[in-house]
Order: structure tokens, then C-alpha cells, then sequence
């Protein structure tokens, strides 16, 4: 992993139903190493995610902004690691992720976590609230042969002070490259037609928790995700 990091990069998701999940797993396994933490090889994740009053952020990502940010705190739960991260695309489509650690999570933005938002956006702390957790379950995989990594996302969970919704029956994998090299993965998507592209898991968090939020412009991404998880069997 530490070969791996891949705190600048290049990411590709793609999304399927989790009932193809056993047959991909299984025609990876030559290529790919498997992350176990605390002997678990599927890992926890739990993040708290902030946003202006008015989700400025959300709707930077909402207007195909090509620079944009997003802010939060994640909870490794089997390791008990705590980091607040902030996530910067830029123009050139490449994902630059920052982070410091913290002793837990408890909402607020100071000491180091303001250090590093100040120092990494022009955000203030003071503008930023905390809005949604977004949760799930990750297996992550390092390719055996070129500097790549995979993850593999389901039980996907959006939860607020008001409601919880997880989402069923949905994987989304997400490919993580320094530079465009041989990935067996991207390769096993094309083999079964399963198309590049997605929703980010915070702004699919906020259109299904907040009702009146816009989204028109995800909406073939959303008719794609509805179109999965209402799959039954595929293959």
C-alpha cells in the first residue's frame, strides 16, 4: 500500500450490481492483492462530509465545475484511524488528496484540521457545516504488476440527523492510477460492457437525504444507478 498511496491521481468509477461482484472477484484474483486489515478484507469506512449553508460545494460538482473540493473527516473503524481530508479535482482532471490525522471526529474543523483547510483552500472553517455520513464497506486491491490501486464499495449508507437510507444491491469500484497503465480491471469492465462513470458518493448523499436539492444534471447518472439497483440478475 505504501507503494500506492496515490495522493495525486487519476480515478475512473464505474458501477454494477453486486450480484456480478462473486464473477469479477474471481477473474481479478492473477492480477490483483488484497488488503487485509486486522485480518478483515472487507474494511470499514465511515466520513463526515461539510459543506457551505447553501451546499456550494455540492453545486460546484452540480455545475461541472472542473476545480473543486470536497471536505471531510473518515473514521477507518477496524484500524481506529481518524483524518480530516480535503480532496481537490483540478482542471486536468486529477484527484490531489490531503490529510492530517485527528483523535476522533467530533464535527468541528480546528487546530490541525483548520490548519490544513486553510492552508490547502480558500474555504473559511467558519462557513462549513457538517451535513451528511456517508458509510460503507470497501475491499481494496493493489494490482501485482503496476502502480494501481481498486476499490470495491457496497452497503453504501447516507445518514443525517433526520434519516438513514443504504443503498442495496449497488458496487461502486473506483480505479486509482499515477498514470494510465495496463489495468485488468479496466479491461474486465469493458469485457462486460460496464460503462466509466458515476456520481460521487457525497453528492448522491445529499440528493437522496435532501429533497428539494437541483440535480438535474446527474440525472442519467441517477437513471443509471436506479436502472442497477433494481437489477435482480445480470449474468
Amino acid at each position: 500500500m505504501d507503494s500506492v498511496k496515490l495522493m495525486d491521481r487519476t480515478d475512473t468509477k464505474y458501477v454494477f450490481t453486486f450480484q456480478q461482484l462473486p464473477s469479477f472477484l474471481e477473474q481479478l484474483k492473477n492480477d490483483y492483492r488484497i488488503l487485509a486489515v486486522e485480518g478483515n478484507r472487507i474494511s470499514r469506512y465511515e466520513s463526515l462530509y461539510f459543506d457551505t449553508k447553501n451546499f456550494d460545494l455540492y453545486h460546484c460538482h452540480h455545475r461541472r465545475k472542473p476545480s473543486r473540493f470536497k471536505i471531510r473527516f473518515r473514521k477507518y473503524v477496524e484500524s481506529n484511524l481518524h483524518f480530516f481530508e480535503v480532496k481537490f479535482k483540478n482542471n486536468k482532471g486529477r484527484t490531489i488528496k490531503s490529510r492530517v490525522k485527528q483523535k476522533g471526529i467530533d464535527g468541528s474543523i480546528k487546530d490541525a484540521a483548520e490548519l490544513l483547510l486553510n492552508d490547502k483552500t480558500p474555504l473559511e472553517s467558519s462557513n462549513l457545516e457538517a451535513k451528511i455520513w456517508v458509510n460503507y464497506s470497501r475491499i481494496t486491491f493493489v494490482n501485482k504488476f503496476s502502480p494501481e490501486r481498486v476499490t470495491i464499495d457496497i452497503e453504501l449508507t447516507f445518514k443525517n440527523d433526520e434519516q438513514s437510507k443504504t443503498i442495496h444491491n449497488l458496487v461502486i469500484a473506483e480505479v486509482k492510477q499515477d498514470k494510465a497503465v495496463s489495468s485488468a480491471f479496466i479491461k474486465l469492465m469493458k469485457k462486460y460492457h460496464v460503462r466509466e462513470g458515476s456520481i460521487s458518493k457525497y453528492c448522491y448523499g445529499v440528493i437522496s437525504l435532501f429533497d428539494k436539492i437541483k440535480h438535474n444534471n446527474f440525472k442519467p447518472n441517477l437513471n443509471l444507478l436506479k436502472k442497477i439497483i433494481n437489477t435482480k440478475f445480470l449474468l
